[in-house]
């Protein structure tokens, strides 16, 4: 991979926290657990299902993504194409996640910037595409507007900033860090813990 562009997943991996990030993609720490190997099974699934027409709808899955504008490089799981009046076909993307929808971005922020690859690769706009939860087994629709847009591009910098700068932020725990597939390698409790404790006794040393 070029290194000046990132997997599109680690503005995810950023979104939800930016320890995460750098423990991915800097320090390149990754363990399959149940959760990871839920997710991993599900996209081969949906990538080994070929591509399809449905009731007009033509459906390709795997598709290559590139933005060298934001220096990002991935892999769209499912490209829904719907065929319009002048006989062109308008992408809709469509990613998969194992879990249910999250109280923040990040997912959203994940598939703008497949759709902003899209859109840079095929020269067109696209309004929308979907976020598919294993959990519930529905679709998120998402609208791409410009503020979703503008905050995926900042996103994109700041992981490229982040990953540039070869720093993994320290932690600090809170409570969706229970949710986190890597809380085992973050060990956020433990890590803030005993840096509390140090400052603690470097506290009471200079006090006295």
């Amino acid at each position: 991979m070029d290194n000046d562009l990132i997997p599109i997943s680690a503005l995810s991996h950023y979104s939800f926290c930016p320890r995460r990030c750098a423990i991915i993609h800097i320090e390149q720490i990754w363990e399959e657990n149940r959760f990871t190997a839920e997710g991993r099974i599900m996209h081969e699934h949906v990538h080994e299902e070929g591509n399809q027409m449905r009731n007009s709808v033509r459906i390709e899955r795997g598709i290559p993504l590139l933005s060298l504008r934001m220096g990002l490089v991935g892999r769209a799981d499912v490209v829904e194409y719907y065929k319009q009046l002048d006989d062109t076909w308008l992408p809709f993307p469509i990613e998969y996640k194992r879990g249910k929808p999250k109280m923040d971005n990040s997912d959203k922020i994940q598939l703008c910037a497949q759709a902003m690859c899209l859109e840079e690769m095929l020269h067109i706009n696209i309004a929308a595409g979907a976020i598919f939860y294993g959990k519930t087994r529905r679709r998120l629709d998402v609208i791409f507007t410009n503020k979703l847009h503008q905050e995926t591009e900042l996103v994109a910098r700041q992981v490229h900033a982040l990953i540039k700068s070869g720093i993994t932020p320290k932690p600090v725990y809170e409570k969706r860090c229970e949710s986190c597939s890597i809380l085992d390698i973050c060990l956020p409790k433990s890590i803030q813990k005993r840096r509390s404790v140090k400052q603690y006794i470097t506290r009471m040393t200079n006090e006295y």
